[in-house]
């Protein structure tokens, strides 16, 4: 009986799986917007022709979901954050009026795993045989992970001692823990295919090398709004 109704509903064309999902596989792009609240972050901008919003960038990120139970995914995710500003002294020139110019370059990797809960089911069986998906699945997110980073500046310099202009490239790499809190919402395209939204904020901050030494903490928190397609399986 169950067999021939899933038969019937395949010959009328609709949207089912043979049995319930297990795991999700997704890849998401979109904006991060980091907290850049820390002391290097306040020094590049009052130094440098910097604003805050020029450490904003491109997000790309990849997640696999694995299903366990019917309101509750756990949910492993790469990212990748990138920006890249050239600039120039505000108040300094060289010794021919012309601007001390050099690149700010800053990079997040985020690795997380969490927990994703669903506010509704994500789909019904309608027999032993078949599995049909519900249009709309909006869920709340939490959890925790580590995160890479690269803050380099290479260019001209003043020495402010000496009012020396020296080229210099200045970097920080290294690795801190991170949490975050999630909301989102998955779009059913079929049984299989998914369009995927989500609203991410972490917290996480890392000490500098010794390139930045006397500065404090580099703040590694900020925002991220994605959009991406997802298949389950």
């Amino acid at each position: 009986m169950g067999l021939a109704l899933a038969e019937g509903a395949a010959a009328q064309g609709a949207d089912f799986l043979f049995r319930r999902p297990s795991v999700t596989l997704g890849l998401q792009v979109g904006y991060a917007l980091p907290r850049a609240g820390s002391e290097i972050f306040d020094f590049t901008r009052e130094q440098l022709t910097v604003e805050k919003s020029d450490f904003n960038s491109v997000s790309f990120g990849g997640e696999i979901g694995v299903r366990a139970t019917e309101r509750i995914d756990v949910a492993a995710n790469l990212g990748f954050e990138k920006s890249s500003t050239r600039s120039e002294f505000r108040d300094w020139v060289d010794q021919d009026d012309l601007p001390i110019e050099q690149n700010t370059r800053f990079l997040r990797v985020p690795l997380t795993v969490g927990v994703k809960f669903y506010v509704t089911e994500r789909g019904r069986r309608i027999s032993r045989f078949s599995w049909i998906p519900k249009r709309w699945a909006p869920y709340l997110g939490a959890g925790g992970g580590i995160v890479w980073y690269e803050f380099d500046q290479r260019g001209d310099f003043v020495d402010f001692e000496t009012l020396d202009i020296f080229f210099s490239d200045f970097e920080s790499r290294g690795s801190s823990p991170l949490a975050y809190v999630a909301a989102g919402s998955e779009l059913s395209l079929g049984a299989r295919w998914l369009l995927t939204g989500e609203a991410r904020y972490s917290w996480a901050s890392a000490e500098m090398d010794r390139d930045f030494v006397g500065f404090d903490d580099i703040d590694l928190a900020g925002f991220r709004a994605t959009l991406g397609f997802a298949a389950r399986f």
